[in-house]
């Protein structure tokens, strides 16, 4: 027997007979010795019914036709067009398991871990133990869940609009999520939950998992006719994709997987304390202005001198230059691939703006898209054959086929000398077209892996930031060797409240790159008022993406004044806990970061569109200790209103309760005109 507790999570597998049987994965069961295991193990065995294998059919750790599972299997593949054989337990330690195949040619040993925090990791490692090839078809990591899950929620979108949830009822069969982009895709499930219906973020058993993964996957919910019910994932492979000669071992990524007994805030909960646990991230993290929607491909020394200028005096500590420096990039048509900077538009190289950057007491960044490749382009000229081979171009690109040793090591070289020659602290690493190319998304994932992993070893004080088009590569596998992720290409506010709030399910604030944007957004031309913009910022890793050459005197002082309270911020809202009220008026959204200690907190009202009622829902704050006494008071750009008198509370500035009211009964919502949002301080007394 196997038991892992942790965090008011248990998994149970029961290792006694030929393979192990997870018995339970969910809320703790608490204290077992091993007889009241056995116990348990012997009391669970179900009843056989009329017309099915003779023996009681039991959820395999493995699960597959050998056990009499007829849904989705663990295990797929053939030798010589012999199936995979059925597996036998061989061994049990206190975090893996261990089998073999029939006949011995296949071993297969799972690693299990329950974190400290209550979450779940699981992956297998297969090896070819026969003296031919084996061909593998697919590695899936699968788990149990109960008959009250029977309510489905993930995630699609589109560019610009990532992270749009989907919910539906679980059925007999299976609800698949699969992903060919050569990237998770803007369209990614990202985190597939099954709870009890209803299940909101503070309500509801939820069970859900993630493939830490940035190439190509399943993941899927299945309920069968049998009885069981099941969350798997695996990496999608091609046929030929994995074809394991004698001696060599396939790895699945990890899968991770979390159950809340507290709605969808219970499982950030347990995500985001074990995210930062394991991750070496530097705090407080820097204000970026980028200057990709300020300057585009016009690089010209004074403009962006001047850009420097204004973005020091408003208190931004890194700034980022993006597409359009090197050699013939003058539109988004050519030159990806050569990595020099063009002497044409700075005949200097970048020495005398990053001089002046530095000296103006912030760090330099640069955008790269290392993966991609121009056919119009010295480097494909010179080296066709580093193009894969997928005939569509996206964007007028191409991709670098980094398993290619020569490309890969041009492109790792050619950062390297950047990065030697220039004191970059940071690199925007974009990725900006599927890979369409069949049978190369596993390879070219590793090695995209293995160039991250060197220029960090190389270069440990280079913060990099994921990039895909926007949010088309926001993963756990990818988190292990960057800092950042550009959450979407859209600043539009309102599209980013809803894109930000459900990216935050999975991934903490700090990691999430948030910037003010124009009045006018570059994606959708909507015109939004500066403070409803400055308060969207403010949730996440906060940066700037606007010529503020073009900023009024006024808008440089309100920025200023914002950049001057996120910095207060930064403590809070990068460490604490996330909360989100569960909306009563979807026109209305409340969110929130409460410390640690609940000694304080900041949150939202962000009213999205019209209320349905001319007096909306009160305003709740969770997550609050419920026996402390709490002052509530606006802070930051006073929104617009439609109100002929404010309610009581904000009439006079602040008010004074306990936390139990606040969460439980809530304060009268101010009437905030649609798209708009108040920003709402709460401290302790």
């Amino acid at each position: 027997m196997l038991h892992l507790r942790a965090a008011g999570v248990s998994l149970v597998l029961d290792a006694r007979g030929g393979v192990p049987c997870v018995i339970h994965w969910g809320a703790d069961l608490g204290e077992l010795d091993d007889l009241a295991l056995a116990a348990l193990a012997d009391a669970v065995v179900p009843a056989v019914p009329p017309s099915s294998v003779d023996v009681p059919l039991r959820f395999s750790l493995w699960p597959g036709l050998a056990e009499g599972w007829s849904g989705r299997p663990a295990l797929a593949g053939h030798r010589q067009g012999v199936p995979a054989p059925a597996l036998r337990l061989v061994a049990l330690g206190d975090s893996w398991v261990r089998a073999k195949s029939a006949d011995d040619s296949l071993e297969l040993t799972t690693e299990l871990e329950l974190t400290p925090e209550g979450v779940l990791r699981i992956r297998h490692r297969l090896t070819n133990l026969g003296d031919t090839d084996f061909e593998l078809s697919g590695l899936n990591m699968l788990l149990p869940i109960p008959e009250q899950a029977s309510e489905l929620l993930d995630f699609t979108g589109l560019w610009a609009h990532e992270r749009e949830p989907q919910r539906g009822s679980l059925r007999h069969g299976v609800w698949s999520r699969e992903s060919r982009h050569g990237r998770p895709g803007h369209d990614d499930a990202f985190l597939m939950m099954a709870g009890e219906p209803g299940f909101g973020f503070r309500r509801g058993r939820v069970w859900a998992t993630h493939l830490a993964w940035s190439g190509d996957k399943q993941i899927w919910a299945e309920r069968s006719a049998l009885g069981y019910g099941a969350l798997g994932a695996g990496e999608l492979l091609e046929p030929g994709e994995i074809r394991l000669g004698p001696g060599d071992s396939y790895e699945t990524p990890w899968l991770i997987a979390v159950f809340s007994d507290s709605g969808i805030d219970g499982l950030s909960d347990r995500l985001h304390p074990w995210i930062r646990s394991r991750s070496p991230l530097r705090l407080p993290r820097p204000v970026v202005l980028n200057t990709w929607e300020a300057v585009y491909f016009d690089h010209d020394f004074s403009v962006l001198g001047r850009l420097v200028d204004a973005a020091a005096s408003v208190g931004v500590e890194r700034f980022v230059l993006d597409d359009g420096w090197f050699t013939g990039r003058r539109d988004d048509k050519r030159a990806l691939g050569d990595w020099y900077v063009d002497s044409s538009v700075w005949p200097d190289g970048l020495h005398p703006l990053i001089s002046r950057v530095v000296s103006a007491g912030m760090e330099f960044g640069l955008w790269v898209e290392p993966e991609m490749i121009s056919p119009d382009s010295d480097l494909a000229r010179a080296h066709p054959s580093w193009m894969l081979d997928s005939s569509l171009t996206w964007r007028w690109q191409r991709v670098l086929d980094l398993n290619n040793p020569d490309a890969f090591a041009f492109v790792r070289d050619r950062l390297a000398a950047l990065l030697s020659e220039y004191p970059i602290a940071y690199l925007k690493w974009d990725h900006n077209r599927d890979v369409l190319t069949p049978g190369a998304t596993h390879r070219q994932t590793h090695a995209l892996y293995r160039l991250l992993s060197e220029l960090r070893a190389s270069f440990p004080n280079v913060e990099i930031e994921s990039c895909a088009s926007g949010g088309a590569r926001i993963d756990l596998g990818i988190l292990d060797l960057v800092d950042r992720f550009w959450t979407s290409d859209t600043n539009d506010p309102l599209d980013r409240q809803k894109i930000q709030r459900w990216t935050s399910v999975l991934i903490p604030p700090e990691y999430l790159g948030g910037h003010l944007g124009a009045g006018a957004a570059h994606v959708t031309g909507r015109s939004s008022a500066l403070g409803f913009r400055l308060a969207t910022a403010l949730f996440g890793s906060a940066g700037i993406e606007w010529n503020l050459n073009a900023a009024s005197p006024s808008e440089l002082a309100v920025i200023a004044e914002w950049i001057a309270e996120y910095k207060r911020l930064r403590p809070l809202l990068h460490t604490g806990v996330v909360v989100r009220a569960d909306a009563a008026d979807p026109a209305n959204e409340v969110h929130g970061v409460v410390s640690q200690d609940r000694s304080s907190a900041v949150f939202a009202l962000v009213a999205l569109g019209t209320p349905r009622s001319a007096l909306p829902p009160p305003v709740r704050f969770p997550g609050l200790d419920p026996n402390r006494v709490y002052t509530v008071r606006p802070i930051g750009t006073p929104p617009k209103m439609v109100q002929d008198a404010a309610p009581a509370w904000l009439s006079v500035g602040s008010v004074t309760l306990p936390g139990r009211v606040l969460s439980e009964l809530g304060l009268p919502s101010p009437l905030l005109a649609p798209e708009q949002a108040i920003l709402l301080s709460v401290d302790a007394s």
